[in-house]
């Protein structure tokens, strides 16, 4: 069985090509400065756009834990099957990028081999939800501080997405709330 960051990296990897092959328009500039504790405490993956290096995930997680100014690390776990598969866990480590208000950062993969870098277009003036992609336009997350959305702020949030965009979504299964 393949592990989670091999998958995550091979999806990286073929990222270019699947740019040039479907023709995604590039992804619009973040709306608004964020702040700092974005990059700290734990959010659940509520909506994506699918990739390879997804494949059969539930339950996403991504836990960020600050290291300095402007680094962090990266706790991701994924869910095979279902919410209550067997999780595989990665870790890596990320940077926010100088001058972008914190809405711009680069996630290393492969130890230092692949860098990518992600920003987050929007995000809920609470910091409950935000919506993250890659600068290409071909990838997009919804991302929740909660596992399962308040129904009103997850329609307005996906709502968001779709005018950025993104049309084509999934939605991994969740644990209950």
């Amino acid at each position: 069985m393949r592990s989670l960051p091999i998958l995550i990296a091979a999806s990286l990897l073929v990222t270019p090509m699947l740019g040039a092959a479907e023709a995604f328009a590039a992804a619009k500039p973040p709306s608004k400065p964020i702040a700092a504790s974005f990059y700290t405490g734990k959010w659940y993956e509520i909506a994506r756009t699918p990739n390879a290096g997804q494949r059969d995930c539930e339950a996403p997680t991504t836990e960020f834990t600050g290291k300095g100014a402007d680094g962090f690390a990266v706790h991701q776990v994924c869910r095979k099957g279902s919410a209550g598969g067997a999780a595989k866990a990665f870790d890596t480590t990320g940077k926010i990028i100088g001058g972008s208000q914190n809405t711009r950062f680069t996630m290393s993969f492969l130890g230092g081999l692949k860098k990518q870098e992600y920003w987050v277009l929007d995000c809920a003036d609470d910091h409950s939800w935000a919506i993250m992609a890659t600068p290409g336009g071909n990838y997009v997350w919804l991302l929740s501080r909660k596992a399962v959305m308040d129904p009103a702020a997850k329609a307005q949030a996906l709502e968001r997405v779709k005018a950025l965009g993104y049309a084509k979504l999934e939605y991994p299964q969740q644990p209950p709330a």
